[in-house]
């Protein structure tokens, strides 16, 4: 039996988007990822993830945001909203599960590994949010109290529930459970 495993053919084949990188930039990437955003391989090498994020402020934030997990635990992970780069859905955004894992925690934004999976097909993004409500927003799908919340965004528990009001109002919800439930169906 050959127990001799062609890596590179399991990276390329993975059934979920897979990055490497390197400072915030993509130094490889397999076929899922180019077909989940839209672009080619070579359009994406040598890029940094912010060509994927729908906007630079929200790219910037989830760097900072992600930093201190990373170099505490070595892994991050969430739902986020990301944005496809090309093709025809260019510029369409969609909910995407991120989960990274440091090579060095010292150096968390160094180098890494990443994995994208597209949620769209059973969460749509419906509604128009702001990059503060879809991060409020997603960390409330994770059952997350507001000052969690606040904490892991770096506001006030105040500031957060201003942004869980909004979002009812935006959804239509009658409280803080049927917002969740909106949001998940959303």
């Amino acid at each position: 039996m050959n127990t001799d495993i062609d890596y590179r053919l399991a990276f390329d084949l993975a059934p979920i988007g897979m990055v490497l990188s390197r400072n915030r930039a993509i130094v490889d990437c397999n076929q899922c990822v180019c077909d989940m955003f839209g672009v080619t391989q070579e359009q994406l090498i040598g890029q940094s993830f912010q060509l994927l994020y729908p906007s630079a402020d929200e790219y910037e934030r989830t760097g900072q945001r992600i930093a201190p997990i990373l170099n505490t635990q070595g892994v991050y992970a969430d739902d986020r909203i990301m944005k496809r780069v090309d093709g025809r859905f260019k510029g369409e955004t969609f909910w995407c599960h991120v989960t990274g894992r440091a090579l060095n925690r010292a150096a968390p934004h160094a180098a890494g590994i990443w994995t994208f999976e597209d949620l769209s097909a059973r969460k749509p993004v419906k509604t128009e949010l702001t990059p503060r409500e879809r991060e409020v927003a997603a960390q409330l799908m994770d059952g997350q109290t507001s000052k969690e919340i606040g904490r892991t965004l770096g506001i006030s528990h105040r500031t957060v529930e201003i942004y869980r009001v909004k979002l009812m109002r935006k959804y239509g919800a009658s409280g803080s459970a049927d917002l969740i439930q909106k949001l998940m169906r959303s």
